[in-house]
C-alpha cells in the first residue's frame, strides 16, 4: 500500500499546469489513497517565541523579520555558508545556511517568518543553524511531518496532500455507516481527512485520529471476519464424544482449571462439522502440550492420525519421548519424523504411517516434505507457532480434507491482541501454572559480581542440580564493538578453570542434530551438570532438576526471550533462580532488564516488551500475515480496538445496512484483504 501511494506522489510530483491536469483526471479512490498518506507527527507553529525567551539548545519556534543578509563564505569545496540576521522586538538572532543560496535569496527584507529549529549560542547571543521556514500567516500552526521514502521530500509529499485536500469533494462517500459513526461519536471522513492533514487545533488533530484509528481497526477485524468465514468448511473428520477418564488416569498431575477449560474448548470444537481452528497461548511451562496430548487421544479414540510439527528438532525429541511415555500405555502408536533421521529411519516411520500403524506423529518440517503421505490426518498441531510462517502451516493441513487445526504459542500476547493476530482462530489462553511450581527469582548483575554467580551456581550443582550459561554467540566474533561471550570458548575456559571439579556440556545450533540430540540426553539424565547453549535451549528444553539459568550479555535479548530461556528453569519443586549479566549503562536496557526482575508474568512481560519495540519487532518477521497499519497502534490502541471489534461483531453479514453502505464496507474490506494477500506470497 505505502509503495503504491509513494508511486502516486512520484508521479504527480511534476510542476506547474501539468501536475493539476493530473490531479482533475484522478478518480475519488486515487485521491482519497493519496489522502491515508498520514503524517507521523506535527510541528506546532501555533505559539512562537519571542527571540530573548528562546530556550537554549532546545527546538522551538521564533517568529521574527528580516534585517540583514551577509556575503556567502566558502569555506571549502562544496561548501558555502551563509548569515542571515533576524530581528523582533526583544533581540535579534543569527541563522546559519549551509549549502542553501536559493533559500536565502527567497528571504525578503523586512517581512516576518517563522524559524523552527534549535536554539544555540548563548544567552546574550542566540544562534540557529539550518532552520525550517514558515510564512508567518499559514492556514495551519500544525505542519504535518510526513514520514519519508527514498525519491520523496516533505515539500514533494506537502504540495501533493493540498492538491488531492483540494479536490476533496465535501460529499465524499464515508465506509462507516452513519449508524456505528453515531453510537461510537465518529466524525465524517471529509472532516477526518481534512484535519489529520491541515488540523485548525490539537482538538481536531485528536478527532480525526480517532476516527481514522477506529475506521482501520474496523475494517480489519471485519476482513479477519471475512477470512474467517472463508474457512468454514465441512471437515470430513468429525469426532464423537470420548471418555477422557483413562487419559486423565495417565497423568502424573492434577490438570490446572486453564488446562480443563482449555480441553474442554478443544473437546467441542473436534465434534463440530467445520474444522476447528484453535489458538492455545499459555506461558512457558503452563501445561500446553497436555491440551495437544487430550486433542490426539480424542482423535485416536475416533480411529484418526494426529500430526505435531515443532520448530527445532531438540523440541520434536522432547515431545516424542514425552508424549510416548503418556500416550503409549494407551494404546496409541506414536512416530518421530525429523530430518537428521538417516534415509532408512525416514522411508520405515514414512511407511508405517502410510499403512495406517501411526496415531500420532511428531517431527519437524520433514512432515510438510512432498513425499510425506499422511492418510486420514484429522488433527494438525502446530507448536511455537511465532516460528513458523503462515504457508508452513497451511502446508500441513492441506495433506488432509479439512482437518482440525490446534495452534501452542508460548509467546504471551495480550488477549485483545491475540485474537487480532490470529484473527481467524479460537483463542484459548492457559494462565496458571501447574500448583507445585514455584516463581523463579530473577537478578540482574554486573559482571564484577561473576564469581559470586558462580560460587552460588556451584553450591547447587553441589546438592546435585543442574543448570544452564546462555551465551549470544557460537563462535567468537572479530572486531566486535562489545565483550561478546561465545559458547564454545567459554565452555572451555569454564572447564579449564571455575567449573574444573565439575561436568560441563557445550550446545550450539551449529552442531549435527545427532550431537545436538546426546548433550541433551546426557544432561536430562544429568551426566552434564553444567550446560553452556546459544538460545537454543529458548523452547521446549525440560529438565525438571535444572535450577539456574544465568545468561551472558543479558541486553543482547529481548524481554519476550529472555522470559522464554528463564522458562527452561522452575520446571520441578525445587526453587530456581535466573541470573542476567550486563554491564550496559544505558537507561532504557537497565529498566528493561528490570521488568525481568519485577515479574515473572510472561503476559505483562510481553506488554511491556510490545510497548519497547512496536509489534512489528515483537511478532518477528510479520508471518502472521496482517497488513502494515497505517495510523492505529496495537500496543497503544486497545480500548478502540475492542470497540472496532465490538462494531465488527454488529455489522457481520450487514443486515442493518442499506445497498450503498453494504457496497462501501466492501470496498473497504476488499483492500484490506488484498494486502493481506500480499503479505501471504
Amino acid at each position: 500500500m505505502e509503495a503504491a501511494l509513494d508511486t502516486n506522489i512520484q508521479y504527480l510530483s511534476g510542476v506547474g499546469p501539468k501536475r493539476a491536469a493530473l490531479y482533475h483526471k484522478l478518480d475519488i479512490h486515487t485521491i482519497r489513497d493519496l489522502l491515508y498518506y498520514f503524517p507521523r507527527a506535527y510541528i506546532d507553529l501555533s505559539s512562537p517565541c519571542f527571540i530573548a525567551d528562546a530556550p537554549p539548545w532546545e527546538i522551538c519556534a521564533v517568529r521574527a523579520r528580516v534585517v540583514a543578509k551577509s556575503s556567502p563564505q566558502y569555506v571549502r569545496k562544496g561548501m558555502t555558508i551563509f548569515k542571515v540576521k533576524v530581528a523582533d522586538d526583544s533581540g535579534s538572532m543569527l541563522i546559519t545556511f549551509f549549502n542553501a543560496k536559493f533559500t536565502v535569496e527567497a528571504l525578503k527584507y523586512d517581512e516576518e517568518y517563522i524559524f523552527y529549529g534549535k536554539i544555540g549560542g548563548s544567552l546574550l547571543r542566540k544562534e540557529m543553524h539550518a532552520p525550517a521556514i514558515y510564512p508567518a500567516s499559514l492556514p495551519s500552526a500544525f505542519i504535518p511531518v510526513y514520514p519519508l521514502t527514498q525519491g520523496l521530500s516533505s515539500k514533494m509529499i506537502a504540495a501533493n496532500i493540498s492538491q488531492a485536500l483540494h479536490l476533496l469533494d465535501e460529499n465524499l462517500p464515508d465506509p462507516l455507516p452513519a449508524s456505528i459513526r453515531q453510537k461510537y461519536q465518529l466524525c465524517h471522513l471529509h472532516f477526518a481527512l481534512k484535519n489529520i492533514h491541515l488540523p485548525t487545533d490539537r482538538e481536531s488533530v485528536e478527532i480525526a485520529r480517532r476516527r481514522l484509528i477506529f475506521e482501520e481497526l474496523l475494517m480489519l477485524s471485519l476482513s479477519l471476519h471475512t477470512v474467517r468465514d472463508d474457512t468454514f468448511s465441512q471437515t470430513s473428520y468429525l469426532c464423537k464424544n470420548v471418555d477422557l477418564s483413562p487419559f486423565l488416569a495417565q497423568l502424573p498431575f492434577q490438570l490446572t482449571g486453564a488446562q480443563q477449560r482449555a480441553i474442554s474448548d478443544v473437546c467441542s470444537d473436534l465434534q463440530k462439522s467445520t474444522p476447528m481452528n484453535r489458538l492455545v497461548q499459555g506461558d512457558v511451562g503452563s501445561g500446553k502440550t497436555m491440551v495437544a496430548a487430550a486433542a490426539a487421544f480424542v482423535a485416536f479414540q475416533n480411529g484418526y492420525l494426529s500430526a505435531l510439527m515443532a520448530p527445532t528438532e531438540i523440541l520434536a525429541q522432547q515431545h516424542f519421548q514425552g508424549l510416548s511415555r503418556l500416550l503409549s500405555p494407551l494404546g496409541m502408536r506414536v512416530a518421530l519424523l525429523c530430518g537428521s533421521m538417516t534415509a532408512k529411519e525416514k522411508r520405515d516411520v514414512k511407511e508405517r504411517i502410510a499403512l495406517g500403524m501411526v496415531d500420532l506423529v511428531i517431527g519437524t518440517h520433514a512432515l510438510i516434505s512432498e513425499d510425506v503421505d499422511l492418510p486420514n490426518l484429522a488433527l494438525v498441531v502446530t507448536d511455537e507457532q511465532h516460528r513458523f510462517g503462515v504457508g508452513q502451516r497451511t502446508k500441513l493441513s492441506e495433506k488432509s480434507d479439512h482437518p482440525h487445526t490446534l495452534v501452542m504459542s508460548a509467546t504471551p500476547i495480550p488477549r485483545t491482541l491475540a485474537l487480532m493476530i490470529y484473527g481467524d482462530l479460537d483463542v484459548s489462553i492457559i494462565d496458571e501454572l501447574p500448583p507445585h511450581r514455584q516463581p523463579v527469582k530473577t537478578y540482574v548483575i554486573s559482571s564484577k559480581l561473576k564469581e559470586r554467580a558462580y560460587n552460588f551456581l556451584k553450591e547447587h550443582l553441589d546438592r546435585g542440580l543442574q543448570g544452564y550459561i546462555v551465551c549470544p554467540l557460537v563462535e567468537a566474533m572479530e572486531n566486535s564493538p562489545v565483550n561478546l561471550q561465545n559458547a564454545e570458548e567459554y565452555a572451555d575456559q569454564l572447564a579449564r578453570g571455575p567449573f574444573i571439579n565439575y561436568r560441563v556440556g557445550v550446545l550450539h545450533g551449529k552442531m549435527r542434530p545427532k550431537d545436538k540430540e546426546r548433550i541433551m540426553d546426557a544432561f536430562a539424565s544429568g551426566e552434564i551438570q553444567l550446560l553452556v547453549s546459544t538460545t537454543v535451549i529458548e523452547v521446549g528444553v525440560d529438565v525438571p532438576n535444572a535450577v539456574i539459568m544465568m545468561i551472558e550479555n543479558a541486553e543482547r535479548f529481548g524481554l519476550s526471550q529472555l522470559h522464554q530461556l528463564r522458562g527452561r528453569v522452575g520446571r520441578g519443586s525445587q526453587q530456581s533462580y535466573c541470573i542476567l549479566i550486563s554491564d550496559n549503562k544505558n537507561p532504557e536496557t537497565k529498566e528493561r532488564l528490570e521488568v525481568m526482575h519485577q515479574t515473572n508474568d510472561g503476559f505483562k512481560v510481553a506488554e511491556y516488551d510490545l510497548k519497547a519495540r512496536g509489534p512489528g519487532d515483537f511478532l518477528g518477521k510479520r508471518q502472521h500475515g496482517l497488513p502494515q497499519l497505517k495510523i492505529a497502534d496495537l500496543t497503544t490502541n486497545m480500548d478502540l480496538l475492542t470497540q472496532a471489534q465490538q462494531a465488527a461483531e454488529e455489522l457481520k453479514g450487514f443486515t442493518n445496512l442499506n445497498e450503498g453502505e453494504k457496497q462501501l464496507l466492501k470496498q473497504a474490506i476488499s483492500r484490506i484483504l488484498s494486502h493481506v494477500g500480499e503479505q501471504l506470497n
